[in-house]
């Protein structure tokens, strides 16, 4: 966790545009109760917040945390921002509880079952999240870290998925392959 709190302290990762993938997955959707899970900085948060959405922010870092709070005061909007350590069980997320999940750039397989149980029947999920590159040298990385080809898509099959691609992020500021997601579930889903 030093590491993070360092980098954000740095300025990385600190950009305040908000994933394109985001921007594409809420446009038409109703706020409602949102959760960012491993929120970083606060760039997703703080957009859905300026759209009326009641948001839920997550990171185990105290410095990204507190970067969140800073900008939620800046531009006016309330973010409910948790220092929580997800690996460690620190936030255990609610059945049913939201209507927009988004996860970005961070893999904890085990949350995949809290995530399809959190969301409400119609509720979205958005998730861009590296993948494995067959291409890239992977050596020194550790491939918990990186999601395997279609496994996100196998995640959430049956739901009813708007996008999905592998490949090049729309994200500028992420360079490795990656697979992005928006998934709706469906009224009927469990």
């Amino acid at each position: 966790m030093a590491d993070w709190n360092e980098r954000y302290r740095r300025g990385e990762h600190a950009t305040i545009e908000p994933s394109q993938l985001l921007v594409q997955a809420v446009d038409g959707l109703a706020p409602g109760q949102a959760l960012d899970l491993a929120c970083g900085a606060g760039r997703q948060a703080i957009f859905l917040a300026e759209r009326g959405w009641k948001v839920t922010a997550l990171d185990a870092s105290p410095v990204g945390i507190e970067l969140v709070n800073g900008s939620a005061h800046e531009r006016g909007v309330e973010v409910d921002a948790r220092v929580a350590d997800l690996e460690q069980g620190q936030f255990v997320i609610t059945p049913n509880a939201y209507d927009l999940i988004c996860v970005f750039y961070y893999l904890q397989r085990n949350l995949f079952p809290q995530i399809r149980a959190g969301l409400r029947p119609g509720g979205t999920v958005v998730a861009a999240i590296h993948t494995v590159d067959q291409d890239a040298d992977e050596k020194g990385k550790n491939p918990a870290f990186f999601l395997m080809q279609g496994e996100l898509c196998a995640e959430f099959q049956g739901w009813e998925i708007t996008h999905y691609t592998e490949g090049q992020p729309q994200d500028a500021a992420h360079r490795r392959r990656t697979a992005e997601l928006i998934a709706r579930r469906r009224n009927n889903e469990k």
